[in-house]
């Protein structure tokens, strides 16, 4: 298929810059949800350097998903002229969050550690919350239970 040499860079732009690229599988849509370019455009000219190894493809739910190979990322690099420093966003590492936010300084108490805000947990008087030492809860099933052996046999 004939592709316009301006829309085929416009793909390979948008590819490089992600390192992946999705479209949906409607070959008559007049334009790619995100590029100003014909959806089949788009599918043919993924579908070209998938052949070539530059790209894999993923099909699922009616999407192509396409994502660049390391060969692909040569390859785009020579075709768009692009220095050998910048990478696709997919390849660029996370920023780490500087720290895990704290609720409440620590304290070290009797070997082991506990929270400053725990306090409010404990009594004044000393005593424990809940239920006392001899509370044995029962079960005796529910609705949706077995029932009991006299009522089974009638």
């Amino acid at each position: 298929m004939y592709i316009p040499t301006a829309n085929r860079k416009t793909i390979c732009k948008a590819l490089f810059k992600d390192g992946a690229l999705v479209a949906k599988k409607d070959y008559n849509a007049p334009r790619h949800l995100e590029l100003e370019v014909p959806n089949l455009e788009v599918i043919k000219a993924m579908q070209s350097l998938t052949s070539r190894g530059f790209v894999k493809t993923q099909f699922s739910w009616q999407y192509y998903y396409y994502t660049l190979t390391d060969e692909g990322i040569e390859y785009l690099r020579e075709y768009l002229n692009i220095p050998q420093e910048v990478f696709p966003a997919t390849f660029k590492k996370a920023a780490r969050p500087t720290a895990a936010p704290s609720f409440g300084r620590r304290t070290e108490r009797e070997g082991g550690f506990r929270r400053e805000n725990d306090d409010y947990r404990r009594r004044d008087d000393g005593k424990t919350e809940g239920a006392s030492s001899e509370f044995r809860p029962e079960f005796r099933g529910g609705f949706g239970r077995s029932r009991p052996q006299q009522q089974q046999q009638q």
